[in-house]
């Protein structure tokens, strides 16, 4: 079970190699929610989200034998693309298996560092059996997303360096799909200042953390259709437990909401964010009345967009 104290020695071990990322705050919000509104922008992390913290810790941690070999996971972009980096930073070869509808830029930035990507089919099994089929084969050492002690205290930093820059959060909302970020919060939050409300936040068409958490038993997720590429996944025992125990509430919200989260973080506080990594601000907004003379953050958990359908009609328009 991961503790307080590995968050702690997992901000020892990522330090040179992860960016402290800046918080953000906005009159205009603050105006609208009336409440003092602070957002962590990690999507000005390394490989554009919050992931590359706890791949970090994971491969720091890799006995010698194991970092030969190399390593693997499945990912539809995030992970992957913090892997592959890290893997380039500390020599370890990087194997990425993605599905077929992963976003074009992901797939370009894992390949773009070194990594080999390894296409499937658009489902959790199809990702979970080429993969293993590949750790049979040579000898890889799986990298999960979020089902890992190391990355969960990697992904608690994220909370931990926002609750230290801006103390006596009322609450704090975070992104939920396999539950690795949300889990490192509940833990960080805990550890730091107890009083703080942690807050997960679901799209409604990927409601299956919500619903787990509602039943106490794990609901699959399988592929939903939702705007939120990287919300997708399911939660695992793992971090069902820690969330059981430790998270405040689950919310969730449309995918409406999420767009114009992500419309009010272009336009008015010049942050490109993806749609999961907007979520969490979808989720303040929509529980304003929370919030009235409270101070609250919102995790800003990436921005890796594939901007490829707006560029390539603007260039069909201009040369025809």
């Amino acid at each position: 079970m991961v503790r307080y104290a590995d968050i702690l020695q997992a901000r020892d071990t990522i330090g040179g190699l992860v960016r402290k990322t800046p918080l953000f705050t906005s009159r205009t919000l603050d105006d609208r929610l009336q409440a003092r509104c602070f957002l962590k922008a990690e999507n000005l992390q390394r490989t554009g989200s919050f992931k590359f913290r706890g791949v970090c810790n994971r491969l720091s941690h890799l006995p010698p034998k194991m970092k030969e070999k190399g390593v693997i996971t499945h990912s539809s972009g995030n992970h992957a693309q913090a892997l592959a980096l890290a893997g380039v930073l500390l020599k370890i070869r990087v194997v990425v298996v993605m599905p077929a509808n992963a976003p074009g830029v992901k797939v370009r930035a894992v390949e773009g560092y070194g990594a080999r990507v390894v296409r499937c089919e658009n489902s959790m099994r199809s990702r979970e059996t080429v993969c293993g089929k590949l750790v049979r084969k040579h000898g890889y050492t799986l990298v999960h997303g979020y089902d890992d002690d190391l990355i969960i205290a990697g992904a608690g930093t994220v909370a931990l360096e926002f609750l230290e820059a801006q103390k006596k959060l009322d609450f704090l909302f975070s992104p939920l799909g396999g539950g690795g970020l949300l889990s490192g919060t509940v833990l960080a939050a805990r550890g730091f200042d107890p009083p703080c409300r942690v807050i997960g936040v679901e799209p409604e068409l990927a409601d299956d953390g919500f619903r787990s958490l509602r039943d106490g038993r794990i609901y699959p997720s399988d592929y939903p259709d939702t705007i939120a590429d990287g919300l997708r996944t399911s939660l695992c025992q793992r971090t069902f437990s820690i969330l059981q125990k430790g998270v405040d509430q689950i919310i969730t919200v449309s995918d409406d909401q999420i767009v114009r989260a992500m419309k009010f973080l272009w336009e008015r506080m010049k942050l490109v964010t993806e749609p999961s990594g907007a979520v969490a601000l979808a989720g303040m907004m929509a529980r304003q009345d929370l919030l009235a003379g409270k101070a609250a953050g919102a995790i800003i958990s990436g921005g890796n967009l594939d901007l490829d359908s707006f560029f390539d009609e603007y260039f069909r328009r201009i040369h025809r």
